[in-house]
């Protein structure tokens, strides 16, 4: 693998986080005027949402096909990056510094991996029966999760945003298993159903997740998604970074770095809504006069 297809996919990558956190926005909005799932699904909004996870899965995939899953998944952080900044303009509030601190941390925890992150090669995929293998293990754990959602957790929001993060990293290893030299067969046929099953099981869960909020729910599902993948990556496909122990040591660090500023632009904001100067001006009482002087009370004017 040259240098071309993985600028490539980084590219693609990126478009494909923009439309992610577009459709979260959108989700997470759905999500406030409604009481459940099915009110969701009866909002044009929700369905717009679904278009714009098509078109960012429909990249991811491509992506896939030039570069290794651990890279792509990992860019998928630039979702976070995205959303936060964008949620608080479609709710009319101010960015606070520490998300953009959070921000800037993300941005360069993904610097240094993609500076480490091996190249050389088709990237590999599992074989049919690994997949199957994955597949049953994640539909365990996503099943304790939206047990525990059900349940009388306080946590529930997470954990979907959890089950979702698996759901949709696992379809990804499906998709690059059928963008990576598939041929027509019914493998291909069973890994192109669980790829849908799992990608349309990360979408509904998500949209669960995001009745809770989106910071916390997003940060969480961002997190666990690129978590899911290179594990997947490192301990079954051989994916690695390149420069030896140093390259490692950078990795961890840019992946400590990431986290804490996924950390960081998950935190809630507390700012005002954005208002002009000219509004601010109009909701300022009015000086009145007293019998000392001027005054900032808020009465009829009166002499002195």
């Amino acid at each position: 693998m040259t240098t071309s297809p993985v600028l490539l996919a980084v590219a693609l990558s990126l478009v494909s986080a923009l439309c992610y956190a577009t459709a979260a926005v959108v989700q997470e909005r759905t999500a406030a005027g409604t009481t459940n799932l099915r009110g969701a699904l009866a909002r044009g909004s929700w369905w717009g949402a679904v278009l714009l996870n098509g078109g960012g899965a429909l990249l991811h995939v491509v992506a896939l096909r030039y570069g290794p899953l651990s890279l792509v998944q990992s860019l998928g952080v630039l979702t976070l990056v995205v959303a936060v900044p964008l949620g608080s303009l479609v709710a009319r509030r101010r960015t606070s510094g520490t998300q953009w601190r959070g921000t800037a941390l993300t941005l360069t925890g993904l610097t240094a991996l993609l500076t480490v992150t091996a190249s050389g090669g088709t990237p590999d995929t599992l074989s049919t029966t690994g997949l199957l293998v994955v597949a049953l293990a994640a539909a365990l754990v996503i099943a304790a999760l939206v047990r525990l959602a059900s349940g009388p957790s306080s946590q529930a929001g997470l954990a979907f945003a959890a089950a979702s993060g698996i759901a949709s990293a696992v379809g990804s290893t499906f998709a690059q298993k059928l963008a990576v030299g598939t041929t027509l067969s019914w493998d291909a046929a069973l890994v192109a159903a669980l790829t849908v099953g799992f990608a349309a099981g990360g979408l509904l869960l998500s949209q669960k997740a995001y009745g809770s909020g989106l910071g916390g729910p997003l940060a969480l599902l961002t997190l666990v998604n690129p978590v899911a993948a290179s594990a997947i990556g490192v301990a079954l496909l051989g994916e690695g970074f390149q420069y030896g122990a140093t390259g490692t040591l950078l990795a961890l660090a840019g992946a400590v770095a990431a986290g804490r500023g996924v950390v960081l632009l998950s935190r809630p904001q507390h700012e005002r809504p954005v208002r002009s100067e000219a509004r601010v001006s109009q909701l300022r009482p009015a000086p009145i006069l007293t019998g000392s002087g001027v005054g900032t009370g808020v009465g009829t004017s009166r002499a002195a």
